[in-house]
């Protein structure tokens, strides 16, 4: 795998001396950064759409916030600050699993729990941070928090392949099954389908996601590239064939041009910001072609 991203690097960094490619493409972290966009584009824009579905969004905000809980219990228990990924994913998994059991034995609504789940996670977070704030550098947690792919390495990008390949091999042939418990639960257990397991399932693959993509997107702003993709396929969609494949074409779009803009026009903006900035304009578009053109306004997902 080394010899691959070394690879890259040399061929990238020759066209863009050639003029070929942007002169941002010289340095090995825009790089990093531009492949990491190509994983996290297809893999957020297909699970965004689920979210969207599901109705997750909120949900979806209290597991990125979780993970910062995850890198103060890392940090103290003495994993690497700049990669703390085994409390992050430890945390957030046994997070989203107690959040949607508690969901499943109480009558609360969900918003409501979520909203208790997250108040008290961050409220630990903020303690743990205080505590261990003396150990780290306040801009790895200006990483976390909003990304940057000057903090982007090797491990990060390993991290982030593995739980691509994970998150594709369960989640493409158990998706239409996610899709039916998710419209029709009633007619979805009547089929055989085990609805329970597979939302246990889903939240255990937006965890992996969630926290593989802290580094490029940012924990505050992961969120918004698994809503706002979807929600802008979705403006524009007459099937769901569509809704897929333009959330997935445009969280692409977005994290690529989020990546490259700041560099070639010499920005000071987060990568996460300008991945969000960008996947908000195309959201505004398509908001303006549903309302303009009666043909999308009549259809939909």
């Amino acid at each position: 795998m080394n010899d691959l991203y070394h690879w890259l690097h040399v061929t990238m960094k020759a066209l863009a001396e050639s003029g070929t490619l942007p002169r941002s493409l010289m340095y090995e972290f825009v790089v990093n950064g531009l492949l990491c966009a190509l994983f996290i584009g297809p893999l957020l824009g297909a699970l965004g759409t689920m979210v969207v579905v599901k109705r997750m969004a909120f949900f979806s905000q209290a597991i990125g916030n979780a993970a910062l809980t995850g890198v103060a219990i890392g940090i103290m228990l003495g994993e690497s600050y700049s990669s703390p990924y085994v409390s992050m994913f430890s945390f957030c998994i046994l997070f989203g699993i107690a959040l949607k059991y508690t969901q499943y034995r109480t009558s609360l609504p969900n918003d409501t729990l979520i909203g208790v789940f997250l108040s008290i996670s961050l409220a630990l977070g903020a303690s743990l941070l205080l505590y261990v704030s003396a150990k780290i550098n306040t801009h790895v947690m200006e990483s976390v928090l909003f990304g940057s792919i000057l903090t982007v390495d090797s491990i990060d990008m390993n991290i982030l392949i593995f739980v691509t390949f994970v998150c594709a091999g369960i989640g493409m042939p158990l998706y239409n099954h996610m899709l039916l418990a998710s419209l029709n639960p009633s007619l979805a257990h009547a089929r055989g389908v085990h609805v329970r397991t597979l939302e246990y399932v889903f939240v255990v693959l937006l965890t992996f996601v969630t926290v593989a993509c802290l580094k490029v997107v940012g924990a505050v702003l992961v969120e918004a590239l698994l809503l706002i993709p979807a929600a802008a396929a979705r403006n524009v969609s007459r099937t769901l064939g569509q809704f897929v494949t333009g959330s997935i074409v445009i969280a692409t779009l977005s994290c690529l041009l989020g990546v490259l803009l700041p560099m070639q026009l010499e920005l000071p903006v987060p990568t996460g910001g300008a991945i969000i900035i960008v996947a908000a304009s195309i959201f505004v578009l398509t908001t303006i072609v549903r309302a303009t053109f009666p043909g999308f306004r009549s259809a939909g997902v």
